[in-house]
């Protein structure tokens, strides 16, 4: 399954918003497998802070990814219950803590850019561009930085 939609305006990419510590985010949706509400999430011992631990989900075994611990920010303090976000990496099942989902946008891949200069650089490592949306900035999440990175914490 491809997320690139051919268009008249030439090829497009959908993408599944979410907010993190107040900064709107696009994940491809091609690499989306579902969204949930993360129960009984249980600690592995000696992990670092951003694996918030793993949950069994409809017979899966998912890593649970703390997304504000992995960006720097701090604990949400709202109050509301996080939502999750699941992804695959060569099989694995992961959980990224979001403070909420939002909609499905397809974008311009025209309209895509590379970070800019100026963008903090923990969410740069984890970036793969932008989209300049109606006065607002969507950073949009490589998955494999993401995951990668969380990978090698939870082996060290």
């Amino acid at each position: 399954m491809s997320s690139k939609i051919e268009t008249t305006e030439g090829a497009a990419v959908e993408y599944v918003t979410a907010m993190i510590g107040g900064q709107l985010f696009g994940l491809p949706i091609s690499r989306v497998q579902d969204v949930f509400m993360p129960e009984r999430v249980t600690r592995v011992p000696l992990s670092s802070a951003e694996i918030a631990g793993v949950l069994n989900l409809r017979g899966r075994i998912v890593t649970v990814v703390d997304m504000r611990a992995r960006l720097g920010l701090a604990r949400a303090e709202d109050g509301k219950p996080p939502m999750a976000v699941g992804v695959d990496l060569r099989g694995e099942s992961y959980g990224l803590l979001i403070d909420q989902i939002g909609e499905v946008l397809r974008l311009s891949e025209e309209g895509r850019e590379e970070n800019p200069v100026n963008l903090d650089p923990r969410m740069a490592k984890l970036a793969g561009g932008v989209h300049r949306l109606d006065g607002q900035l969507m950073v949009i999440l490589d998955v494999d930085r993401v995951l990668e990175l969380a990978a090698d914490k939870m082996a060290a």
